[in-house]
């Protein structure tokens, strides 16, 4: 399994039913290379935008993963990669 599915309904789900203004998500790679993919990407800007009409702000979107000698941080922020 390469691939997970999700839809931003499902991952505000809880933020609404627990009155959030603000989420953090996060997920890993069982690759263990936390850089993030295309597909990671495109997920996190259709969660900021539809965070946006429902104003529950994503503040980050963290991919973990494992620490390598290029990457010894075992996680990477979308957040602080722009």
């Amino acid at each position: 399994l390469d691939t997970v599915l999700m839809t931003p309904r499902e991952v505000f789900r809880t933020a609404i039913v627990r009155n959030a203004s603000a989420i953090v998500v996060a997920h890993n790679h069982p690759s263990g290379d936390p850089r993030p993919s295309e597909a990671d990407i495109h997920a996190t800007r259709s969660l900021v935008q539809a965070g946006r009409i429902i104003r529950i702000e994503v503040l980050d979107h963290v991919v973990i993963g494992q620490p390598s000698p290029d990457q010894p941080r075992p996680w990477m922020s979308l957040r602080e990669l722009g």
